[in-house]
């Protein structure tokens, strides 16, 4: 009897000390001060890199840069004035382009980089070159300033182009084929 009456307490107490317990709830950190640090550390780093931008800019004064509405900036080293088709989806770009940091130090080579071909809004390249590459003509040359958060942004290339790191590529348009057209002369 003694045994029973053991277990009944043992299990007694077992089941209202079970019954008691709550879950903890997780500890929430929601003041949102890391995304106010996030959004301030972005704005200084766009702050930094536009103004450097703009340095270069003014101390070329004889290079007409136009200032793109998409936050990067570019001017013409050769322009096709004849031609108004640009590349749009549907298209194919065929062309070739030199990247470059701030300073003209060649991170990579037209060479290096020899031909590109780009299936126009299908294909995932630079952010800067694919909204760059629809302003322009067939055989025209640009030069693009573009901030790193158009290039290749917090995280870089994992090769030669390091954490943001603004870029300036220089690229010419060689030809623009409609993907069909493409399509047919490959197969």
């Amino acid at each position: 009897m003694k045994k029973m009456t053991l277990l009944l307490l043992v299990l007694g107490s077992i089941i209202t000390g079970c019954s008691q317990q709550q879950a903890r709830k997780p500890v929430s950190h929601s003041s949102g001060t890391f995304m106010k640090e996030s959004i301030a550390r972005n704005k200084k780093l766009v702050a930094s890199e536009e103004s450097l931008i703009d340095s270069i800019i003014k101390s070329n004064p004889n290079i007409k840069y136009i200032a793109s509405d998409k936050g990067y900036w570019y001017h013409y080293d050769v322009e096709n004035k004849n031609d108004t088709i640009t590349p749009k989806r549907g298209d194919v770009a065929f062309f070739n382009y030199e990247v470059k940091d701030l300073k003209g130090n060649v991170i990579y080579s037209e060479v290096e980089l020899r031909p590109q071909v780009y299936y126009v809004d299908k294909e995932n390249i630079m952010m800067g070159l694919r909204h760059g590459i629809k302003l322009m003509n067939e055989g025209e040359t640009v030069t693009f300033l573009f901030p790193s958060h158009m290039g290749y942004g917090y995280h870089g290339d994992n090769k030669k182009i390091g954490i943001n790191e603004p870029l300036m590529c220089t690229v010419t348009l060689n030809d623009i084929k409609p993907e069909s057209e493409v399509k047919t002369t490959n197969n």
